[in-house]
Parts: structure tokens; sequence; C-alpha cells
């Protein structure tokens, strides 16, 4: 860890009057030594903690006073003075604190003076009539309630008094109203107080009378809390402590108590009659008794109700429960009304306490309020209901609410039983069984999950799912889950380990509890994805061995017993890899150390070393952190560490992935800062310890050796960052190397007060090695300048720079990059300039040029700092250039793009001043002529450029300026886009040397133009020719830096309110102007980088604005927002507002100055949406669509802007409905507008999508959740659907497609059902059913499909059945004579999708689906004629057949057996037999339908074909079965298949077959697949000579590569009259035949098999196949052939490369070697780590050697074979290894 400096604290000191000190004088006596004299010295002090500790002397001094002296003048005086600086001083003031608390610990004799004193001294604050002193006031007035005991009624008129008039006072500015806003709240906060602490004092009921002042006093208050919780205007703050204030006031004063929840309730539900209340009720609450109640209200009186009234021990019987009901009620019915943030979070906050209270009511309430708050009652059902609809809100604060909603609606519903088991009851059984099956991707569902296992304990969860740990696993993969994973299983675990404790002896509950939680964790860590292994590491393994300690020691047993042959790979981490993971986590959490790991052998250095370089970054990171990561930032390091870390550096600086490096530079920081802390605790000790304590000790430990070990150590690793800085290294090499350096300069630099200093990275530091970081500065990646010039800096001390020649040389370079053509070069510029700004000879430099040295006069005695003159010098020596470069660039624009792009002298100006504190100058005079030269150059270089970037055609504008010819060619071009383009520039071409005229009339058709084109003549008279690229990058740059420029100046620079003030350095009237040229800017550019970043300054600027304390300037952004609304909505047709490219720079414009308002005031932002959603949906068609077009573009600026928040939430609903009735516009512009705005708010809304799954749900959402978020959307798309329905009942079935319908079944189709989806709902999802479906009559394919889709989230799951089985039933019969195959077809993608969703959420086996599949089975076959010939349409034959296929493969999986499922299978068996599969085929492809026809009736044979192949289904009596039993000769039927329909899916299927096969997934399966795939090989061998179609060729290769050689070979003569010999020169020619990359590489495997099964035999063909390989290694390969390459040369490893015997031959084994070390070089990651997979190969073979006892054996032949030719191997690698190393390269020089 770092070691932080302490922040220092700075006390305001008191000061006393002269009056107060004089009389302090006069009780002083001559020693100083009394009360007086203490506390005038103490007055004196000017440092505020000096008069802290002598206030506690004074404190202490009093406590020590005996009875006799309390009452003298002296004391009375003294306790005066304290009360006076009490209530002086602020309200945070330290030295108020201690008073407060010192005070109240004086003796009783001293307490009731100082009593006095200070309610003298309070009620000389109450006189005060000033109202900025209010505040001041009341804070004193508080702190006497919570520090003394004091409380007095009289105060009550001051608050009243202090209330109105704050609320009288209306200030313009808006930081006053905020101030003001505050104090009211303040007053309200004291009154309530006051009231809370006095009430015992409210004895009898003279109080209570009308005319005394205290009751008067009340009911005004109560009054003006009653008005403030009205008044929508203020904060809602304030309204929130209003509505607790009006019922603690209430509470106080309205008598019976009994009927106070009654009229609380009569309150809620607006049912108060005024005849029923007392009249000062009325009086004082006149508007809640009368008006309409505005949701704010209620919610804050039902905050206040909740806050204030008393709901333990029964206090308010019967009608508190009441009450308490009726709150819930309320709260409930608002939920679905309020949708701000701010609101929504209130609301679930305070129906949190809800619960809470109602948790203390039913401690002792009667049973009629357990029934209505019990699990199964409707107030807990449409609490649920809420939970479920919030609990992924995407405020934080409203789901941590939920999940304490549910908490308590467990905790409620538990307090309800009456002694009965809680966890058999039906309701938690119920929710069990709902959580359970949702899908894991729900968020909610975690929390509550564990909710519900601390409630009814984790067997109960278990019970249901065994491998539910499993699952939840899984889904780590996914990091947006893994938190919410890792805690529900932390739940679950702990619960686990406390039941099985309970239940079962150690030696037999911990056996069970590692089977349940820890195995798994095992089978990830080894085998799972990369993202997996990592999330599970950082979120769920600390936690378990935070559980069970004890558990590590299993976890290493279990993976040391398969870390030698299981090493990992680039995708896995093996067993070494989770070793490495489980060994860091234990020791950075304190579970074990690093000694104790080398003395106990849990690992060795190889195993270590292993990992430093494993293929698997994360390992290797893993690696690291073990050495790195410790318990006790003070933990000494071993030699052992530190030569692992010198050996991790080695190899590891280059790593390709950035979140690796950050996290190898983050481990090293944590060593660097553990050797820093450690050293200075060896310093300590040493210095602490006596002689003989030093000989004891150094037996044992030799501090001072460890010392040098550190300081060796750290110069090395110094040594091996700067090597890696030469020229040409790498930008990852560079990153992580100067990373490194930078928290070494930062850990190891001299704090203040520590003599001790293990290593200083400066005296590391040579000219050479500065050259060095220098050098860094002409990085093309700005990351790495920026870490060379921050190590630079750290290290300026010890840098020499003073050699005036070289500073020359290095400004001249700096200037001649500033203007280069590459963008690039500036930056270096720039960094280098700010460099050398450091150094005091830069100065002499600079004014060797004559204008800066007739401007800038040095004088030796300036008092300005060296930073400050040299960087003035550099300004003006870049100003100067810069000016005369701008004077030639409006001569010819294009020279300036050529030779001098002036844009990389303003960014270095602009770094220049960056680096200048601005705030804290001196030489002011001439910043200040500086700053306004700065913003004159600006608008002049803006004069030059912008017309370019504010053409309509940027992009391929050049102006030819330089004769009569190229301005020629300009104005046919200017001619031809004039029509498009408003700016005033085109109107004629500029010429600067001659003034030529073109006649137009002579520009004929006929001449060719050629490419707009010219040659400029460079600086040092170069021909280069410039294009339009070239010019429009010189232009957009300019503008970008200018508008940065001037942003900077705005924000850094102090204002200069008043010009003739000395304080600031801009003055109001530049800022006005800097705005007013942004403004012109943002509307009017048209190139897209450059309002891009006009907006960056701009936004800058509009910050600057709102914090500003000049009126004028404060409210420019307000008015600039009001009129460029008012310009849009003009549609004034000169308006220069750009319609084109999504309204150019007018939304980031708006942007800007809604992001400017104060986070807590969203007026603006308000009036903004509801102006640009007027604009966007128009009530009446008009002719002018401009500013509608506008409007939809700003709207999705504003949705798309993250910093709106939440507030921007309550407009989506408005968005959408812009968007859908926009698309249904004529105008294209408009549909386009709408289009791009619709997909941001399906963004916005569902969030980003990051997978292709079209289907997936992680970026959809229930129909409850979304039609509760946007209420308004339920009308509208319901309506909106009714309408496009319509269009779909054509009887002729003409095309009649309503623009709206994609966009509707797109948003419906993002909706999905969730089991919690309950009767509680109001808006139900039964209206959109009838309308969806009709949609699905569409004449269009694709509607249909969406349709299908988007009926799935509308139908409850319970009504599938019933849904599916109704729109069968409406299927024609084939009687019907006429029959509309669109609604045919489109009823069918209906039962489809609803079928799939029923049978995916039906986990379980119940009566239910049971009964459910019973009768569509039923209502299937007695349709199932339109699966066969009597239905001429194929495509709803197909569509038929894909039902059947969704049904047959669940019923094949669930293994489900019945007489009712025989006739099924009978009908498909049917189905299959009298299909033209079967019978022949006589259709053409060309016939609608055809190719689906041909996959469905595919899939269906392949789906009946698995389940056949079911012994289960095999050995039982359905005569089906007996059917099927030759599924073979079916295999074989389709494989011969005149179409690749039929031939590729089913050999995909065959394929997938062999694959389980071979991962033994059969023999699990009981040999199923095997059934199917008997005597395949001859028709596989026959397909692979004749098959013509390349997917086919290719799929049947794959298959035959998975096939065991041993039966495929000796059937190669019979079948295809060859011999293995020739058909390895077969497939070994299809490598150079084919053109197909993919039957390419699956040839090459095949090939090598071959090889490696006939190596003994093939002599000539083996030297055939060795070119064949080294070849595909080479460069000019695809990555795919390369890829194959790497994967063949793993599998022959064992045998061919580190075989002892060299099969192959040394030469070619070499060669083959040589191809891996290619391999190792490859450009892609894939291919790399691939390769690097035969080094794990052969490292695994030497450890499972080594553990025989053979490894030493085995690697001395197979070195005592290469020992002769040693010379050529060590060559063949040193072409690799002499460069940058890899560290898997260097595992293969570690290997041999």
């Amino acid at each position: 860890m770092v070691l932080k400096k302490k922040k220092e604290i700075q006390v305001d000191a008191f000061v006393l009057e002269c009056q107060e000190l004089e009389t302090l004088r006069s009780f002083a006596d001559a020693e100083d030594q009394n009360l007086a004299s203490l506390l005038l010295h103490c007055v004196q002090l000017s440092d505020g903690i000096h008069q802290i500790y002598s206030m506690k002397q004074i404190v202490t001094l009093l406590k020590k006073m005996d009875r006799n002296s309390a009452c003298s003048p002296m004391i009375k005086c003294c306790l005066d003075i304290i009360g006076v600086m009490y209530f002086s001083l602020g309200a945070k003031n330290p030295l108020k604190k201690m008073l407060a608390s010192s005070l109240n610990g004086l003796p009783e004799q001293l307490m009731t003076e100082a009593v006095h004193s200070f309610v003298r001294c309070l009620k000389e604050e109450l006189k005060t009539t000033d109202l900025c002193l209010y505040r001041k006031v009341m804070d004193n007035l508080a702190s006497c309630m919570e520090n003394f005991s004091l409380g007095m009624i009289i105060f009550l008129q001051f608050l009243q008094k202090s209330v109105l008039e704050i609320q009288e006072e209306n200030s313009g500015n808006s930081i006053v109203e905020t101030r003001l806003m505050h104090d009211l709240l303040m007053a309200i906060k004291v009154s309530m107080m006051l009231l809370q602490k006095v009430q015992e004092n409210f004895q009898g009921s003279l109080w209570r009378k009308p005319g005394s002042l205290l009751w008067q006093s009340m009911c005004g208050l109560l009054k003006s809390f009653t008005n403030f919780l009205m008044n929508e205007g203020l904060l809602p703050t304030v309204q929130t402590t209003s509505g607790l204030a009006v019922i603690l006031f209430t509470k106080t004063m309205f008598e019976p108590v009994e009927k106070l929840p009654c009229l609380v309730s009569d309150l809620l539900l607006r049912s108060v009659k005024c005849a029923s209340v007392p009249e000062w009720f009325v009086s004082s609450c006149e508007c809640l008794c009368t008006e309409e109640l505005s949701d704010s209200v209620l919610l804050s009186l039902c905050h206040g109700a909740l806050a204030m009234l008393e709901w333990k021990n029964g206090s308010m019987s019967e009608n508190g429960e009441k009450l308490l009901l009726d709150i819930a009620l309320v709260l409930l019915s608002l939920a679905s009304r309020l949708k701000e943030s701010n609101m929504a979070v209130s609301l679930s906050r305070i129906l949190a306490i809800w619960t809470n209270s109602a948790l203390d009511v039913l401690e002792s309430s009667s049973q009629n309020l357990k029934s209505s708050l019990n699990g199964n009652s409707n107030t807990t059902g449409k609490l649920l209901e809420y939970v479920y609809t919030h609990w992924e809100h995407p405020l934080d604060a409203v789901r941590h609410q939920a999940k304490l909603i549910f908490k308590n609606i467990l905790r409620i519903h538990q307090a309800t039983l009456k002694g009965s088991v809680v966890k058999s009851d039906p309701f938690f059984s119920m929710l069990t069984e709902s959580l359970l099956s949702l899908e894991w991707h729900v968020k909610g569902k975690y929390a509550s999950l564990g909710c519900l296992v601390e409630c009814v304990g984790v067997e109960n969860i278990l019970t249901v799912d065994r491998t539910i740990p499993a699952q939840i696993l899984d889904v780590m993969g996914d990091q947006s889950l893994a938190p919410y994973a890792s805690d529900l299983l932390e739940t679950m675990f702990i619960n686990h380990k406390s039941h099985l404790i309970s239940a079962f002896q150690k030696n037999i509950w911990i056996n069970h509890w590692h089977d349940t939680w820890v195995s798994p964790l095992l089978l990830i860590l080894c085998e799972g994805n990369p993202d997996q292994t990592t999330y599970v590491i950082d979120y769920y393994l600390p936690k378990l061995l935070k559980c069970s300690p004890d558990s590590l020691s299993y976890m290493i047993k279990i993976l040391q017993a398969s870390a030698d042959a299981n090493i990992g790979s680039c995708n896995t981490r093996g067993a070494l890899g989770a070793l490495m993971a489980c060994l860091r986590t234990a020791r950075a959490h304190g579970h074990l150390q690093f000694r104790e790991i080398m003395r106990d052998d849990l690992l060795s250095i190889g195993y270590v070393k292993q990992g430093l370089v494993h293929q698997h970054n994360q390992v290797r990171v893993d690696a690291l952190g073990l050495l790195c990561e410790t318990h006790r930032s003070t933990e000494i390091l071993t030699m052992e560490e530190m030569q692992l870390i010198q050996f991790f550096i080695t190899y590891n600086l280059n790593s390709q992935s950035p979140a690796v490096r950050q996290q190898i530079c983050s481990l090293l920081k944590k060593l660097f800062c553990r050797i820093q802390e450690s050293s200075q605790v060896l310093y300590k000790l040493e210095q602490n310890k006596t002689k003989q304590e030093l000989i004891k000790e150094s037996a044992k430990w030799d501090h001072f050796a460890t010392l040098q070990q550190y300081k060796d150590f750290m110069s090395s690793i110094c040594d091996k960052l700067f090597e890696a800085l030469f020229p040409g290294s790498s930008h990852p090499t560079r990153f992580s190397s100067l990373t490194i350096l930078g928290s070494i300069a930062e850990i190891f630099s001299a704090p203040e007060g520590q003599t001790q200093a293990i290593f200083r990275l400066a005296q590391e530091i040579d000219p050479t090695r500065v050259q060095m970081l220098i050098q860094c500065f002409a990085s093309t990646f700005e990351e790495v300048k920026v870490l060379a010039f921050e190590l630079l800096m750290k290290l300026y001390d010890r840098l020499d720079l003073q050699d005036l020649e070289n500073l020359h040389l290095l400004f001249q370079a700096a200037m001649d990059l500033s203007i280069s053509t590459k963008p690039y070069d500036c930056v270096t510029a720039s960094y280098l300039l700010n460099f050398l700004i450091h150094h005091k000879g830069l100065l002499n430099v600079c004014l060797k040029n004559q204008q800066v040295a007739d401007t800038f006069q040095i004088d030796e005695d300036m008092s300005a700092s060296t930073m400050e003159k040299n960087t003035l010098a550099v300004i003006k020596y870049l100003l100067s250039n810069l000016e005369r470069e701008i004077f030639q660039a409006e001569k010819s624009l294009l020279q300036a793009a050529a030779s001098f792009p002036m844009y990389g002298r303003v960014h270095c100006i602009t770094g220049a001043l960056q680096q200048l504190p601005l705030n804290n100058l001196t030489l002011m005079t001439e910043w200040r002529q500086m700053v306004t030269k700065l913003i004159l150059m600006s608008y002049r270089l803006s004069s030059v450029v912008s017309p370019i970037v504010q053409s309509s055609s940027p992009e391929g504008l050049i102006p030819m300026d330089n004769d009569s010819e190229t301005a020629g060619r300009l104005q046919m071009i200017l001619h031809e886009i004039q029509p498009r383009d408003t700016n005033d520039y085109f109107t004629q071409a500029k010429i600067f040397k001659e003034h030529h005229r073109v006649d137009f009339a002579k520009l004929t058709d006929d001449e060719p133009v050629e490419n707009v084109c010219t040659e400029i003549r460079g600086k040092e008279g170069q021909t280069c020719d410039v294009t339009a690229q070239m010019v429009l990058v010189c232009c957009w740059r300019s503008m970008k830096e200018i508008s940065l420029l001037l942003g900077m100046l705005c924000k850094l620079l102090p204002l200069q309110t008043v010009s003739e003030s000395s304080d600031g350095l801009i003055a109001v009237e530049q800022v006005k102007d800097i705005g007013d040229y942004f403004k012109h800017h943002l509307l009017q550019s048209r190139h897209r980088g450059a309002f891009e970043l006009a907006y960056t300054g701009f936004v800058m600027l509009t910050e600057i604005l709102s914090r500003c304390t000049n009126e004028s300037l404060r409210t420019l952004p307000q008015q600039w927002l009001y009129n460029v609304l008012e310009e849009i909505k003009s549609c004034d047709p000169s308006s220069k507002l750009c319609a084109t490219r999504r309204s150019a720079g007018i939304p980031f414009y708006i942007q800007a100055l809604l992001a400017s308002e104060p986070k807590n005031k969203t007026n603006l932002l308000k009036m903004t949406m509801n102006e640009l959603v007027s604009l966007a949906v128009p009530v009446n068609e008009s002719l002018n669509i401009i500013p509608q077009v506008h409007a939809l573009n700003i709207l999705r600026a504003l949705f798309r802007d993250t910093r709106f928040g939440e507030n921007i939430i309550p407009y989506i609903a408005d968005g959408i409905q812009a968007a859908v009735l926009g698309f249904t516009s004529p105008v294209w512009a408009v549909r386009n507008s709408s289009t791009l705005l619709f997909s941001t708010l399906i963004t916005r809304i569902f969030g980003v999508k990051r997978g292709k799954d079209e289907n997936s749900k992680k970026n959809r959402m229930t129909g409850r959740e979304f039609f509760s978020r946007f209420p308004t959307l339920y009308p509208f798309l319901l309506q909106q659907l009714e309408v496009v329905a319509r269009t779909m009942d054509s009887e002729t079935g003409e095309l009649k497609l309503h623009p709206s319908l994609f966009l509707l079944l797109l948003i419906l189709g993002k909706l999905y059902p969730s089991p919690m989806d309950g009767t509680y709902s109001a808006l139900s999802m039964a209206p959109f059913v009838p309308f969806i479906m009709r949609c699905g009559h569409s004449p269009v394919y694709r509607s249909r499909e969406m349709a299908g889709r988007a009926l799935v989230p509308f139908v409850m799951i319970s009504q599938i059945p019933h849904t599916v089985q109704s729109l069968l039933a409406g299927l024609p019969e084939c009687t019907n004579p006429c029959i509309q195959q669109n609604s045919v077809h489109g009823m069918l993608l209906q039962v489809f999708h609803l079928l799939g969703s029923y049978l995916e959420s039906k986990h379980r086996v119940n009566s239910d689906l049971q009964q459910g599949l019973v009768d569509i089975i039923t209502c299937i076959k007695a349709k199932v004629w339109l699966a066969k010939r009597y239905n001429p349409c194929l495509v709803t034959r197909a569509a038929y057949l894909d039902v059947l296929v969704v049904l047959s493969d669940y019923l094949g999986k669930s293994r489900r057996k019945g007489i009712e499922l025989f006739g099924f299978w009978e009908e498909i068996s049917k189905v299959i037999s009298a299909s033209e599969l079967m019978t022949g085929i006589y259709y053409f492809s060309a016939i609608p339908g055809f190719t689906q026809y041909l996959q469905s009736i595919t899939k269906l044979v392949i789906s009946v074909l698995s389940v056949a192949a079911d012994p289960d289904f095999s050995n039982s009596s359905s005569p089906v079965a007996e059917q099927m039993m030759n599924s073979s000769s079916m295999v074989v039927h389709l494989l011969q298949s005149d179409f690749h329909e039929v031939r590729l899916p089913m050999l995909e299927a065959v394929l997938l077959w062999w694959k389980q096969v071979n991962s033994k997934q059969a023999t699990e399966e009981k040999m199923g697949p095997l059934s199917l795939l008997s005597d395949l090989e001859v028709i596989l061998l026959r397909m692979a000579m004749k098959e013509k179609h390349p997917e086919c060729f290719c799929k049947v290769l794959e298959i035959l590569h998975c096939m065991d050689l041993r039966n495929v070979l000796p059937r190669t003569q019979d079948s295809i009259k060859m011999n293995p010999k020739e058909f390895l020169n077969w497939a070994m020619n299809i490598i150079s035949a084919s053109d197909s990359i993919k039957i390419q590489s699956i040839a090459l495997k095949l090939a090598s098999k071959l090889v490696t099964h006939l190596v003994q035999n093939c002599q000539e063909v083996k030297r055939f196949w060795i070119q064949l390989v080294t070849s595909c290694c080479g460069d000019e390969e695809q990555t795919a052939i390369r890829l194959a390459a790497a994967e063949v040369l793993i599998n022959i490893t064992p045998l061919f490369l580190t075989n002892q015997k060299l099969i192959l031959g040394l030469s070619s084994t070499l060669a083959m070697w040589k191809c891996i070390l290619l391999l190792l070089q490859s450009e892609e990651l894939i291919v790399r780590d691939t390769a690097a997979d035969v080094i794990r190969v052969a490292q695994s073979q030497s450890n499972i050697c080594n553990k025989t006892g053979t490894g030493w054996v085995c690697a001395r032949s197979y070195l005592t074979l290469m020992d002769t030719h040693i010379e050529t191997f060590h060559n063949t690698i040193l072409q690799i290894i002499t460069g940058p190393l890899c560290s898997l390269c260097l595992k293969l020089k570690d290997y041999y």
C-alpha cells in the first residue's frame, strides 16, 4: 500500500470583540493562572487548533471548580464569553463540537449557570432580523437541543417568523433560491426537533386554549408546513419533510388520540368531512381537506404517518390497523403513476418503511390484520407484484428497497402463521417454485432466492434441484450477473453449512458440503471459459474460503493430483491454473503465507515459473498475484519471490491484452508498496534494538542483508525496464515499462520526515536513459507520451538539460513537429514543449525570435516563476509563427494544408496553458494581453477554415485558388453543388493571385473532369499533391483545436467581472463572444468532426456559465436554449440550421445547454422535452416538416446522453410514440429520423445488445415490467396494433403493409413471459392477443414471423395449452374449398413459438404439463393433413413439420412414455413414410418453400431417429419402435439424397453423433448413437469421392476425421478402389486442388491423421505431407489454414516431435519445430495460442514421465540424439528468440 500523507486540518480561529476582551482583562490575575487569564490567552490565539487545546485546559479547570466558586462574577463572565464563542462559531467548526461535548460534562453547580448563560446568548441571537443570519440561529438552536438539555417553547415564535420570511423572500438568483430552500428545510427540521424535545412539558390543557401564544404559534407553523407540502415548486426534500411536520404537529395537537388514525386515513383517501374535524385543523390545513391532493403530497403524508405515528405495542388499536392497510393501498396505487426517478426512489423507500411498520403492528395485532397480510392476501400479492416489477429497476436504490420489501414480506407471512411449519407452507412452496422457474439472467431472482434461503433453509431449495449450485456457477461468465450470483451462493453455502453442522458430525458433513459447493467450483476453474473462471475467482472463491478455510487443503489436494497432466491451454486454466488461483486467493486473504507454500511443498518453484509464463493470460496474472498480494502489507519478501518476479518481468512486458497489462502493473505496484513498507519496518527494528538483541536476532534474520537484497532487486528491475525501452520496442512493452517505472518513482519518493529510503529511482537515471524517455514522446500512442512525461516530471530534479545547444535542438524539433502534416506529431511537439518549459534556459532560446524579444523584456528580478515566464515566452513564439501562417493560409489554403497545417501550433498553445496554474499568475498584464490575442487569433483562423467545414459536402471540396484553370474546375464543382448548399462562401470562387472570370457557357458536359487535385511546392521545394482530404483534415482539426482552446480559456481562466479590475484574465464580453462563436459553428458546421469538437469546447463554457456569479452570464444558456427552440419552431426559410446530416450540430448544441443545468433542477430539461415531443408528434399535418425532423434528431441525441440519467426516463414513452407515428409519415426524412430515434430508444429501454442471438432474453423485459415502467404505452400500442391489424384482413390476400407493423412487432417481440406475471396487474396482456394473432395473417413473411414471436409474452404460461389448441382448431380442414395459406402459416408460426416457450418453461413433471401435452397432441393429429401431400403449399407444410419437430425433440429428451404418445409417434411415422423424402421428389428448387420443406422434413426424420436410437424407446412394445428399428438404413437413404438440403443436415447430425461417441457421452446414454452409425464407412467414402456440394463435402471430411481409421481404411479398396496409401494421396491432393479454406483445413487434419496411422509404410508420402504442413505454416496462408496446421502439430507432438526414436528423421523433425516457431510469431493471437499448445503437450508428457520415473531417461535419450546436430537446432530456435522474446518461445527454450 502507498504511504499517504496526512491531510492537514484547517480550523478557523475565534476572534473576540474589544468589549469582551476588556472585561476578561479585568478578571485576569497577574500570574495568568486563573480561568479568566486562560480564556483571555485562548481568544487571543490566531490558530484554531491551538484554541481547541487551550479550551480543553479551560474546561478541565471548570470541572474542578467547587460550589462556592460557581457563583463568582468571574465564572459568570467566562461562561458568558464561552456562550458567545459557541454561538459565533460555524456549525462544522471542530472547536464548536469540542465545546458541546465538553460542557455537557460540567458539574451540576456549574451546569445551571452555563445554561443561563447560553440561554441569554441564544435569546440575543433570536432578536436578529437579518434573513441571511436565520440559518446560523437555527443551527445554534438545533445544536443546543442536540448537545444540551435545553428546550424552550418560545423559540417556536422565532421559527414561525423565520419560516414566513424565508417563504416570502423571492430572488431571481438560482443560487440564492437554493440556499433559501435549504434554510427553509432547516427551519422545518428544527421545529420538529424542538417539538419532539419538549413534548413532555405539555402537561395540562392550558396551552391548548386558542388564545395562548403557544397554540397560535403551533397553528401558524402547521399552516405554513401545509402550504409547503402543497407547493410543488419547492425542493422534494422540503416537501417530504413538511409532510413529516404536518403529521407530527397534528399528532401533538389532536384530541382524542384514538381518532387520529381515522383523520389521517380520511386525508389519504380524500374523504375528510370538515364538520367532523376540529376547527383549528380546518383553518390550518384547509387545502388538505378540500383540495385535490397530488401524488407527491400523498406520498409525503404516507411517509409522515409511517414515521411519526406509534405503530408498536398496538397503541392505535383497530383504527391503526385500518390506517396501515389504507396506506398500503395508497402507496401501491401511486406505484403505477410515479415514474420520475426521485419519486420512484422515495416510493420504494416508504414502502420498505411500511413493511417494517407492519412487522411492528403484527406483534400485537388482531386476527383480521393477520389474515389481511398473509402471503395469499390481496395486499401481499400487490406488494409482490411491485417487487417483481422493480427488482431490475435501473436505479440501484429502487432495486435495494425492492429486496428489503421482499425480505419483509417473507417475515410478515411468517408472523401471520400459527405455529405451522414454515418449510412446508404453501406460500413459501409457491414462491420457491416460481423463483426457480425464472431464467437465470433475471437479476432480481438472486436477491429474492437469497431471502428465501434465509427464511426456509437451503435444503428445501436443493431438494427441488441438486444442480442449482452448478447452474449458478455457469451464469457467472456474465460479469453483470456475477456479483448477484456470488451473493446468492454465499447465502446458500453458509446456510447449508449451518444446517449440516447441526445434523451430522464433521467428517460426514464436510464431505457432503465439499461435494455440493467445492467440486463444481474446481471443475469450472479447470475447464471453464476465461471470463467465467475470472469472475468465479474474483467473486466466489474468497467468500468460500472465508466460510470454510479448511476447504483449502481439500482443494489443493485435488488439484495437485492432476496438475502434472492438466497444465491448461490458452482457453482453459487446467489444474495448474486452478491451483495458482486458489493459492493466490488464499494468500491474499491471509489463509497462508508464501513460506508455508514452499515449506509444505504445496507448490514447487518449477510450477510457479510454469505459471508465470503460462499460455493462459489469467494464469500468469494469478501466478504473479500469488507473489505480490499478501494479507499484511509489511510481509518480508523472500529471495525466491524476488527471483520469480525478475523471471516474470523478463517475459511478460509485451502482453498484448490491455486488461492484462493493467493487472500486471497494479500487482507490481502492490509489491513495491510492500517492499517500501516492510523496509521501513526493518529500519525501525534496527533502530529500536539493543546490541544484545541484534546479536540474538542476527542468527535468525539479517535485516541489513534483506535491505541490501531489496536495493539490488529494485535496481535490477529498473535495468530490465529501461532495457525494454529501446528504439523500436512495441507499444505494450513501452506502456508496461513506463507504468511500472512511474509506480516505482511514486512509491519510492522521499516523503517528508522519512530519513531512510530503501531505493531512489533518480539514482538509476543517467543521460542515456533520459534520452530514452524523451524518445518515447515520438510514440504514436498518446498514453505512452503521457507516461513518459509524467515520469520525467517525477525525476525532474535529477535531469540535466542546461546545455543551451541541447535545449535549442529540442526546442527546434518541437517547432518543426508542430507544423507536421501528421496529426500525432503535433501531440509529440506539445509534450516536448511542456517538458522543456520547466527548464530555465528555455527563455533565452525563445528570445532569439525577434518578435518575442520585442514584446517580452526579460527581467532577472521578475517575481514570476520560471515555468510562468517560459510558458509565456513559448506561447508568444508559437503565436508569432501562427499569425504569419494564418496570413499565408488566407492567400492559399492548399499551401497551408500541404506545408504548415496550423492546428499543431494551436494544440501546443493549449497544452502549454493546461499545465500552468492560471489562477495564480504574476504577470497579469502580459497574460491579459496574451489571452486577447489568442481569442482574436482563434476567430481569424476560424474564418479561414470554416467555409470548408460548413460546406454541405465538406468531404469532397478543395478550393483551387492558384490559377484560372483550377479555379474553373472549382467553379464547375460549386455550380453542381450550389442548389444543395446555403452558405454565401460558395457564390464565387476565390482567386488570390490573379482574378479571372470563368465563362460557364464554355464549360460543356463533353469536357472530361480530372481528379480534383493540385500540385503544391512544400517548404523544402518538393512537389506534393494536395487532395480534398488533406484540406479537410487541416480545416476540421484546426476547428477542433480552436474549440478546445476557447473552451479551456473559459474553464480555467479567472473571470474579469469589471473591465478595470486586475483580478481576472478574461472579460465578460469576451466570454459572451466565445459563446456566440460556438453557437454559430455548432448550428452551421456540416462536418461531424468539426461540430463534435466544437461541442467539447462549448460544454466547458456552459459548465462555467452555470456556476458563474455574474447574472448576465449565468442566464446565457437558458436564453440560448429558448432562442434555438424558437428558431426550430419558426420554420423560417432564411434559417441556416442544417436539417440534413441528422441535424448536424444542433443536437450537440442543445445537449450542452441542458447538461449545464444543475443536477437538482430539471426545469430546462422538462421544458425542452415537452417542446420537442410536441414538435415530433405534430397535431396537424404541416407542409414544413423541418421542425419535426429537428425534434426527432434532437430527441435521439438526448436519449443517448447518459448524463441525463433517470431524469429522461419519463419521456421514453413519448419518444416511442413519436417514433412510431413518425414512421407513418410520407416524407422520407421524417421516417429516417424516426427509425434512428426508435433504435436509440430500444437500446435505452432494453440495454446494449452484446450477442448475436436474436432470441436471447438478456436484452428483453417481461411484459409486466415494461408496461409498469411505461404505462402510457399500453393504450398507445394497443390502439396502434388494432389499426395495423385491420389491414391484415384482406380477403384476396392483397398486400397492405402498414408502416408501423414492423416497429410494433419488434417492440412487442422484445417482451417475454414470466412465471411471476400474476393476477394483480392492472395492465392485462389479454387485449393484445387477438390483434397480434391477426397480424400473423400478413402477406409479408417477415411480419408473420415477428407476430409469432411477439405473441409469446402476452399469453400466460398456464393459458398456452388452451391458446395452442384454439389456434390448431382454427386451422382449416382438408375439405375447405378456399384456404388462405398466409393465415395458415401465421397461425402455425404462432403455435411453434408458443409451444417452444411452454416446453422450455415447464421444467418439472406435473399433471398440468402431462394433460396439456396430451390435448395438444390430439389437436395436432387432427390437422396433420397439413404436413402431407394433401396440402399443396410447401411453406405451410414446412411450418407444420417444424411444430412436429419441437414436440418430437421435447418428448425424446424428456423420455416421456405412455400409450397416448404411441399414436403420436405412429402419426409422425406415417408423415415421414408418405413424404416425398421417401417416395421420391418431383419438385423443382424454384418452387416457393421447397428448400424450407426439405430442411423441415429432414429435421423431423433426424429427431425421430434420435428418439428411436434411445434404448428405452427401442426396447418398448410400441409398434412405431418396431417400424423404426432399422434406423441406420434411414440414415443411408438420406445421405444418398439428390438434394443437398437433405444431405447437409443429415451429415451434421452424423457428425454430432460421432462427436458424442468420441467424447464418451454415448456411454452415459447407453450407446444410443452407435446404433445409427453402424456400417456408414462405405457410404461416406463413396460420398467423399462423388460429393460436389462444398459444404456437404466438408462435412464428409470432418466425419471421416472423427471416425476410427481402423474401421475406415480396410474398406477403401472395396468401396472406392483405393488402398490406404492412395487414399492418403487423395486427401493431400485436396489441399492443393480445393479453393475452399475450410475444406483445405479439414483435409490437412484428415491427411495428418492418416499419416500418423500409416507412419511405418509411406516414407515418400511422409515427405510430401511434411512439405504440405510446412507450406501451410507460411505467413502468406489464411488464418484458418495456419490454425489447422497448428492443431495438426499438437496432435503429432507425442508421436513425432518428442519421441526419442525421431520417426520423421532429424531434419524433418527440426522442420516441424521450425513450423511451430513460425506459428508462434503469427500476427493472429488464436494461431499463436494454438501453436503454444505444442509446448503444453510436451510439458505434460514430460511431467508424466517425471512422475513415473522415466522422465530423465526420455529427456536424456532425446537430447543425445539431438546433440550431434545441436548447432542446427540451436540456429533454428535462435531465429526466434534473439528478438523481443515471447513467453511461450521461452518455454520452448527452457524445455530443451
